[in-house]
């Protein structure tokens, strides 16, 4: 056996003891070891640690495109021509239908999604009133991605009946200043500390495939231990044209499992969400991502890329032993 095997061992071992990887561990890990050890090491992580339920999420795209901010792998951002539809406010009613529909569907919980920055005064209490229609109609758990949100309005989604809040990172945040310029990491993780002082749930993760390197992949993986959050969206960067992005190729497998294996190693007890560019993936390959570390998704329709349908993952959930 190699010192690298031994190294790897070594540090599952801490893991599945209830201990921790270190950055510069899991940097050498990843420099140096086999990936199907890494893969491996990952799955009897995930083995140990996951829930005995494949947690499953729905969103409604609420309002789209327009967006001011300059998101190089974003369709919505009014920075590229890329197509994307857009339309206003959906208004509460259709919340609320989508939320029955997701819950009829067996899934636990919806978030509304928004494109822009963030929400003025009178956005929030347009949300407001959604979220109170949606709990009017349903016993659904209730989540928003709406960008950078201060205490006072992230207060007022509260008292409406927000449980969760979706706040993605993206990237590495030494690499987040190269793919955007119009908000910061700083802003985003303001928001997050704010929520979490609130007493919502925080959902936070990221694109891969943005020219990260294996350091920045590490570092992203990290920032994110940083916040603990109550789960991981993964999602792999579908690229969409008119977009500064749009023109990068679609991860290899190799790289989407060693980025679910790192986030598993670094977040062992966090559920790690398929999220955008799961239907870029084939069954086969997307019960090896399960295999490696994948136990939570998104079904229904996503925001600019193709989702599934309420039917999709649940048997590749069922067939890895979970309850679905």
């Amino acid at each position: 056996m190699s010192n690298n095997a031994v190294s790897l061992q070594d540090v599952k071992a801490r893991i599945l003891d209830g201990g921790e990887a270190t950055e510069a561990e899991v940097i050498s890990i990843l420099r140096s070891t086999p990936h199907d050890a890494l893969f491996e090491a990952a799955h009897e992580i995930t083995e140990r640690f996951k829930s005995a339920k494949f947690d499953f999420c729905a969103i409604i795209n609420a309002r789209s495109g327009r967006c001011s901010e300059n998101c190089k792998w974003c369709a919505q951002s009014a920075h590229w021509k890329t197509g994307c539809a857009e339309h206003g406010w959906v208004g509460g009613a259709e919340c609320a239908k989508a939320a029955c529909s997701a819950e009829k569907n067996g899934v636990g919980r919806i978030g509304i999604v928004t494109s822009g920055k963030g929400q003025t005064p009178s956005q929030i209490d347009e949300i407001c009133e959604a979220l109170r229609e949606m709990r009017n109609v349903s016993k659904i758990s209730l989540c928003a991605s709406l960008g950078i949100v201060d205490e006072d309005g992230l207060r007022k989604l509260k008292e409406a009946g927000l449980q969760r809040l979706h706040c993605n990172l993206e990237t590495a945040p030494s690499r987040f200043p190269s793919l955007c310029s119009t908000h910061t990491v700083a802003e985003k993780k303001a928001t997050i500390a704010a929520a979490r002082r609130l007493g919502f749930e925080v959902c936070c993760g990221g694109i891969l495939g943005m020219g990260e390197t294996d350091e920045q992949l590490v570092e992203f993986a990290f920032a994110l231990k940083e916040i603990a959050p109550d789960s991981i969206p993964m999602n792999f960067l579908d690229p969409i044209k008119g977009t500064p992005l749009g023109d990068s190729e679609f991860l290899s497998m190799d790289r989407i499992l060693t980025a679910i294996a790192v986030m598993r190693i670094v977040n062992p007890h966090t559920p790690l969400r398929f999220a955008g560019g799961r239907r870029r993936l084939s069954d086969a390959d997307a019960a090896r991502c399960i295999y490696v570390g994948i136990d939570a998704g998104i079904q229904g329709p996503l925001l600019t890329t193709p989702g599934s349908d309420y039917a999709d993952d649940r048997h590749l959930a069922a067939q890895a032993g979970y309850n679905v």
